[in-house]
């Protein structure tokens, strides 16, 4: 059979609701056009992220109940551990209550003022709890990732000459660690190849540098590379990603997007003395080292979800749904980030859009458009998000995990058409006020002056 079909059914649904177009410009000028602040109720589709956003499966409701509530030594705990060490191979695993707080407890552990972080391209947690330590991030795409309708098949990679050229120039002691966030998210999804990975683990080892991974999509990462990279057609999805681990020192890790989880990460490395310091910081700012911030259920949800998500079945249904949407709106003249990735679909939107200026939001007029259109909440990846950091301006439609369906799919490609055909009556906007940090969050927008 070619069709490719969900491998699961539905025992549980949940109501949407249906708003109008002129309730929702309403509900858009009350929210400052910031689709952060809209009430999740009056959202249709909800495609703001992948992360937290997971329908869990039956055997992670089971896990629920056997959740040990224990203060310390919770056998929920021991549980976690033992799958996430048996996938890693890493010896030491800390729990925490998302991935940025995993971030957060590796970067204040390991990041001193001054110094720089390199990574592929960092996500915007990422990219603050560095520069929150006095640190500076430094993307290093590959030169391929600068071109949206290129279909090089690992834009994602990172440049290992480029990161090598910097570590001799600022000198390695000046660089705490290296990252690489598989798949690369900012970057439009894009998968990272093993032959990357190996290249800078052999850089990194040259220079006695630890190397870190943020595998939040190790999974979808892995199935990409089972697909794209010779030599890997006949590996399984376990097998690929145990590989990509066991290059690298040490991950952060949302469970929140690959294990399904709607809460939940860890931090993980092989250094002991690393290790007692994290541990420290987290008791003081999460909890006990067996919960981490998280209750004992949630840690037994994580366990099994990092199971459920390296069966072939679901990567396979999961990369071709995705692909699904991607190929519908390239193919009826939207450009997207080529080839489609994993988690998402990213709309150029500079390229969409190129009447309007980078400091009047492409990316975000795009998004305010489509809810306004079909109820539809998606997210601005580019100058609101990065400030003068980010290499592109685009719109990303992230998929929840086993939550909608291929008619809403349809749907949501008819939406992006329709929205396409009168794509040059859209205007930009201009920031009315926002914090320091992560601003996207909580900014608010107005109209610009002279649109349209």
């Amino acid at each position: 059979m070619k069709t490719i079909i969900e491998p699961f059914r539905i025992k549980s649904v949940e109501p949407l609701t249906y708003t109008t177009p002129a309730r929702r410009e309403v509900l858009l000028q009350e929210a400052g056009y910031n689709l952060f602040k809209l009430r999740a109720v009056d959202v249709l589709l909800d495609l703001l992220t992948d992360s937290g956003t997971s329908a869990m499966s039956t055997e992670q409701w089971a896990a629920i109940m056997r959740g040990d509530e224990s203060y310390a030594g919770s056998e929920s705990f021991f549980r976690l551990k033992k799958v996430v060490q048996d996938l890693t191979g890493f010896r030491h695993v800390i729990p925490t209550h998302q991935g940025r707080a995993a971030e957060r407890v590796l970067f204040s552990s390991l990041c001193k003022p001054g110094q720089l972080v390199p990574n592929n391209t960092h996500f915007d947690t990422t990219r603050a709890n560095i520069e929150f330590m006095g640190a500076k991030a430094i993307d290093l795409p590959v030169g391929e990732a600068g071109y949206t309708q290129a279909r090089f098949p690992f834009k994602g990679n990172i440049d290992v000459e480029g990161l090598e050229a910097l570590i001799k120039r600022e000198g390695p002691g000046r660089i705490p660690l290296v990252m690489v966030t598989v798949t690369n998210n900012s970057g439009g999804g894009q998968p990272v190849s093993l032959a990357n990975l190996k290249a800078v683990r052999d850089v990194t080892k040259r220079y006695e540098i630890p190397f870190y991974l943020d595998a939040c999509r190790f999974a979808e990462n892995a199935w990409l590379i089972k697909e794209r990279e010779p030599g890997y057609a006949d590996k399984s999805p376990r097998e690929i990603a145990r590989e990509m681990f066991s290059l690298a020192d040490g991950c952060t890790f949302s469970a929140k997007k690959d294990a399904f989880a709607n809460i939940g990460g860890f931090l993980c490395n092989n250094d002991d003395l690393l290790a007692e310091r994290e541990l420290n910081l987290l008791i003081l700012t999460e909890g006990f080292p067996t919960y981490g911030g998280l209750a004992g259920r949630d840690l037994d949800a994580i366990a099994v979800g990092l199971e459920e998500v390296l069966q072939p079945e679901y990567l396979e249904y999961r990369i071709v749904s995705t692909a699904y949407l991607g190929r519908h709106i390239a193919d009826g003249g939207v450009p997207i980030v080529e080839p489609p990735g994993g988690h998402a679909i990213y709309i150029d939107a500079g390229l969409m859009l190129p009447h309007i200026p980078r400091h009047q939001f492409p990316g975000q007029a795009l998004a305010v458009e489509l809810y306004r259109h079909a109820g539809v909440r998606s997210v601005e990846i580019g100058s609101v998000m990065f400030g003068d950091a980010a290499h592109l301006e685009l719109l990303r439609l992230a998929i929840p995990r086993r939550v909608y369906t291929q008619s809403h799919i349809d749907y949501l490609v008819e939406a992006i058409l329709e929205v396409n055909t009168r794509k040059k009556e859209l205007g930009g906007f201009e920031i009315v006020e926002a914090p320091p940090f992560l601003r996207h969050f909580t900014a608010k927008f107005r109209p610009a002056e002279g649109r349209s």
